[in-house]
């Protein structure tokens, strides 16, 4: 992510070039705001398809019920979706920076299909996590983050001519690297109202096992009392910020050595504390982490280990903005509604005579729940 003060592996700063591009339809993104339902978590439900396409400026009704992992129908409604065992590998790099404009506009995100078990059927080896929070409102399009908030005038300006209808603020965490002098509650609803949809990050923990200057480690000691005491956090920062509940917040877990057994179980249990925080709260538990080291960790683990996150946004930086094609874990993790790619950084934008550093993000998941 864009300017953080934690370490990044020596490819971070490079945009992937290959990659195929799935476009199905132009400049659209879908907001759905979701109802109440009942299940458990990943593993229950009936047939269903993923991935549903949009571009900005289109909003359409959906439910993504309490427990159910989400996919959505052709007529807009969610329906469960199971999981399956996940099957990791290395991200693809190479060099370049883009720089964009408003006649650059990145193309919309595909869609694929997914089947699931028979309803009432746990899919085989898949340990289903606690219940959902009822709700969540969905975005479906392209997003960007960046370190620090921008001014509401960029914002406005953004809104206008870009082709973005998403934007990642980080809301907190101690490893937070960047000052945010424009992130308030009024900021938040003013951008709100405007039509962003609002993807909160927080920068918790960071392993032990990565080498940085963070000043908050997991501990194998700690590493379950910390994840629920920055879980609990991670809601009040939220919730400060006029972020209801039924909100996703992306836990940001930064590169780290995954062949590191004792490392990687401290992150895990940090984690698991983490969500369960959320959920307790009302919340949606999101992750981001890298494809070749953190996400990729929490994918091989998800099938058979409770807790873990509800949502995956993944940093692979191959230029392909989908969350479907090129998705490097299996197939049958994160469906209906629950990825978020992260395929190009450092890319220096301007639209309607405002400048921004950004990091470009394909979108279909949950994200914060205001007004």
């Amino acid at each position: 992510m864009s300017k953080r003060r934690l370490p990044k592996p020596a490819w971070h700063r490079y945009v992937g070039i290959a990659a195929a591009v799935v476009v199905i339809g132009a400049g659209a993104a879908v907001a759905a705001e979701a109802g109440s339902g009942s299940g458990s978590g990943s593993g229950s439900g009936g047939p269903a398809a993923a991935g549903a396409t949009a571009s900005q400026g289109a909003d359409s009704a959906g439910v993504l019920p309490a427990g159910a992992s989400p996919a959505a129908s052709a007529s807009g409604t969610a329906r469960p979706s199971g999981s399956a065992s996940p099957s990791a590998r290395a991200s693809a790099s190479a060099s370049g920076t883009a720089t964009a404009s408003a006649s650059a506009t990145p193309s919309a995100q595909g869609a694929a299909k997914t089947t699931a078990p028979p309803a009432g059927t746990a899919t085989p080896a898949t340990v289903a996590g606690p219940p959902h929070p009822a709700s969540a409102r969905v975005f479906t399009g392209l997003a960007f983050d960046t370190c620090t908030a921008p001014s509401a005038s960029k914002m406005s300006a953004w809104k206008a001519s870009s082709p973005y209808g998403g934007a990642a603020v980080y809301i907190g965490g101690r490893n937070r690297g960047c000052s945010q002098p424009n992130l308030t509650s009024s900021w938040v609803s003013s951008t709100s109202a405007a039509g962003w949809k609002l993807i909160p990050i927080y920068v918790g923990a960071q392993p032990p096992c990565q080498t940085s200057g963070s000043p908050e480690r997991i501990t194998a000691a700690d590493a379950a009392s910390l994840g629920a005491s920055d879980g609990a956090d991670a809601v009040a920062k939220a919730k400060a910020l006029g972020m209801r509940g039924g909100s996703a917040v992306y836990l940001d877990m930064e590169a780290f050595d995954a062949s590191d057994s004792a490392c990687v179980t401290s992150v895990l249990t940090y984690v698991q504390a983490w969500d369960k925080a959320l959920h307790t709260r009302g919340y949606w538990a999101g992750f981001y982490g890298f494809s070749s080291s953190s996400a990729a960790v929490v994918a091989k683990a998800k099938p058979t280990t409770p807790d873990m996150p509800d949502v995956l946004w993944y940093a692979r930086y191959d230029g392909n903005d989908s969350t479907t094609a090129g998705f490097p874990f299996s197939s049958g993790l994160w469906t209906g509604h629950r990825r978020g790619h992260q395929y190009q950084v450092n890319s220096k934008e301007s639209y309607g005579g405002a400048t921004i550093t950004v990091d470009r993000d394909a979108w279909d998941a949950p994200v914060a729940v205001t007004g």
